[in-house]
């Protein structure tokens, strides 16, 4: 049997210049990606394969070299789509570096990261040309020299995106000098290409140096362990900007997976059936609200009963090697597009939502890391899921866990060649977080006996009780999150003299309480809610007892990738209580 973090072929790339040719050479006329155009009177589709996708690549790397961009660095903030990706893989490919900003940044944030990162261009969507416009103006201690607009069709006060691809083609096929130096580029494989910003405000974010040899080290390891290719169809709808969200990109194009893109986070559903999509890459809170949706489906036509035999007999059935669990589950299937593999990270799904998914035929599997990671470092192999685990160290990764408690937890290091280089300018921070080739995550977790890994929590969100005791916050959101009418929960600590008191704020759907309280008044449904809470509390120890209780209606601060930004939002509650 194959080793569980190599269980299919992978090829090696020295970078990604070399991950590009050989993609391009093995899938050639197959889809790429797939464009939705818009018009005011109709929509149509636009196919772009991988040759079209490689000469896009070229051309707008010669047409940024013809700009005397080379060896600088340039910025992108868009939404995604296709020309994301193909800024990205043109600038890291011989050009200089690329510095993905988050799009969800405010112009006085945009501002700051384009004057910390140095930054000589700047590419954009047109949802930003005001902010740019002011800072263009304004150009307070920027370096930004282009201002490269991706949906104007002429230069004016901005440089047209498309343009400037129209001239990179022409150069190409001249064969002229900028061309041979953008594909002559020496690419020294650990020298920095990739700027990434981590969440955070801007002045307190750190700037992640990732490397070639990160990328397409991540890349070898990722093909290995996950089964997709050309048959199948991805949904992007984690931003690009962030790391998961790029190298499930990268991962799926060497794949040969055709990628398509969401029109936002309230038409993921309708997206799936409209591309008939068979993989997704997402976060918890997500994949959550999947299953949510799919059940309380099943609860209106009345199948609740239907659905859990199904899964019972096709438990019983795969320990003979028969599967039939997609035929079983057809009509689910359909309804969300053909749906065949999710792809979990960024946190710990809850396992019996995992479980769940898997008996109905939707293989579910997750993985775990941080950006400054690549960002994968563990990952379930999709033939030895393992379920509330975060998987296996991929190939070439070693991970541990130092100085375990007497439970086995302790905070979780790794170390190998998707480590990033360090924290741009800051020598201080790549000390405290990289020492003797270890990175520390600043997650807690365990190893079970054959190798896998558990995530407790994250070591800065433990709330530490008076008498000594440490409340995981992460373990007590997985059963509130059960609940039926639980959008988005938090647990925190409420400042209680020197000690505190065990709190949770519960974000509940407001369809599900129209449809099943439509007569209570808030305070009423906020005792429905506690009687849960108090349930919850009966099958804990006395110390992990939650004692009070926020409701509301309104979504917590979430950064793009969908997680609480759990300070901030604490911040702001212990506040809102205090008033009143």
């Amino acid at each position: 049997m194959k080793e569980k973090n190599f269980l299919y072929e992978s090829e090696k790339y020295t970078d990604l210049r070399d991950m590009v040719e050989k993609t391009t050479k093995k899938f050639g006329d197959g889809v790429a990606f797939v464009e939705k155009i818009v018009t005011d009177d109709k929509v149509t589709y636009r196919d772009i394969t991988f040759n079209e996708t490689k000469e896009d690549i070229d051309a707008l790397g010669t047409a940024l070299i013809s700009l005397g961009l080379e060896n600088k660095k340039i910025a992108i903030i868009a939404p995604d789509r296709y020309e994301w990706g193909i800024t990205y893989l043109a600038v890291v490919n011989g050009v200089g570096v690329i510095v993905p900003l988050d799009r969800s940044l405010l112009k006085n944030e945009i501002e700051s990261l384009l004057k910390r990162s140095e930054a000589d261009a700047i590419i954009f969507d047109k949802k930003y040309e005001d902010n740019i416009r002011q800072i263009k103006q304004e150009n307070k201690d920027i370096c930004v020299q282009y201002y490269i607009d991706l949906d104007t069709k002429e230069d004016g006060e901005f440089l047209s995106y498309k343009k400037l691809l129209e001239t990179g083609k022409k150069l190409v096929k001249e064969n002229s000098e900028f061309f041979e130096k953008y594909k002559n580029a020496i690419i020294d494989p650990d020298e920095m290409r990739i700027l990434l910003y981590t969440s955070g405000t801007t002045s307190l974010s750190k700037a992640v140096m990732l490397t070639h040899r990160n990328i397409v080290s991540e890349l070898y390891s990722l093909v290995a362990v996950l089964d997709s290719g050309p048959k199948d169809t991805y949904l992007l709808f984690l931003p690009l900007h962030h790391t998961l969200g790029a190298i499930s990109l990268l991962f799926l194009y060497v794949k040969g997976t055709k990628t398509v893109f969401c029109d936002g986070l309230r038409h993921i559903q309708e997206n799936m059936k409209e591309y008939n999509v068979t993989v997704l890459v997402t976060v918890p809170l997500l994949a959550d609200n999947l299953y949510k949706k799919i059940m309380q489906q099943v609860e209106k036509q009345g199948k609740t009963k239907k659905v859990m035999f199904g899964r019972k007999l096709g438990n019983f059935l795969m320990k003979f090697g028969i599967d039939i669990r997609r035929k079983l589950f057809k009509e689910i299937i359909d309804n969300i597009g053909g749906l065949r593999i999710i792809v979990c990270g960024a946190a710990a799904l809850d396992k019996e939502i995992s479980k769940a998914l898997n008996e109905m035929g939707i293989l579910v599997v997750q993985g775990y890391g941080l950006t400054e990671t690549s960002p994968v470092i563990c990952v379930e192999p999709d033939k030895y899921v393992r379920y509330g685990s975060v998987g296996i160290p991929i190939k070439d990764v070693e991970v541990e866990i130092d100085n375990p408690n007497e439970k086995g937890i302790g905070e979780i290091k790794a170390r190998g060649p998707v480590v990033m280089k360090g924290y741009y300018q800051d020598e201080e921070a790549t000390k405290e977080t990289i020492k003797d080739g270890w990175i520390y995550t600043g997650d807690l977790g365990y190893k079970d006996k054959d190798g896998y890994f558990y995530i407790t929590g994250r070591k800065k969100y433990v709330i530490v009780l008076k008498n000594g005791k440490n409340v995981y916050p992460e373990e007590l959101e997985h059963l509130i999150s059960k609940l039926p009418y639980v959008d988005e929960c938090m647990v925190f600590g409420f400042p209680n003299g020197d000690d505190v008191i065990l709190s949770v704020k519960i974000v509940y759907n407001k369809e599900f309480v129209e449809n099943n309280y439509p007569d209570k008044t808030k305070e009423e449904l906020k005792n429905i809610i506690w009687e849960d809470i108090k349930q919850i509390n009966t099958e804990l120890p006395g110390y992990k007892h939650m004692k009070k209780l926020i409701i509301s209606d309104e979504p917590m601060v979430k950064t793009t990738t969908q997680k609480i930004k759990r300070f901030i939002e604490i911040e702001k509650t212990i506040k809102e209580l205090e008033q009143k």
